[in-house]
């Protein structure tokens, strides 16, 4: 006959460590769940930084573009300005305040 020892309440240990296993089996899937779950999160985490990363760059090319468009404006401004007189920089000023002013008028 084997040995079995008693517990307090009147079982044996069998049963208890029977329990302590199944408690156990049980939190490891819940744990196995969550590591899953935190899992899928870094990924699409991942996936996000890459998709933000490859506008971040379009978007530098496109500043630079554009850089160079104002650049070559401001150019042409200043050769303008050069050559026409004092009354060039007198009409662009009033063009601005008009282009201003159309634009107030369509937000609002």
């Amino acid at each position: 006959m084997a040995y079995r020892s008693r517990t307090p309440n009147g079982g044996n240990s069998y049963e208890g460590s029977a329990y302590l296993e199944n408690q156990n089996d049980n939190l490891l899937d819940g744990l196995r769940d969550k590591v899953n779950t935190l899992k899928r999160v870094t990924i699409n985490i991942g996936d996000d930084v890459r998709e933000q990363n490859r506008l971040l760059g379009s978007m530098e090319s496109d500043f630079d573009a554009s850089r160079g468009l104002l650049d070559g404006a401001m150019k042409r401004l200043g050769i303008v300005q050069r050559t026409g007189g004092k009354n060039v920089l007198c009409y662009l000023v009033l063009f601005s305040f008009f282009v201003f002013l159309c634009i107030y008028y369509l937000v609002r």
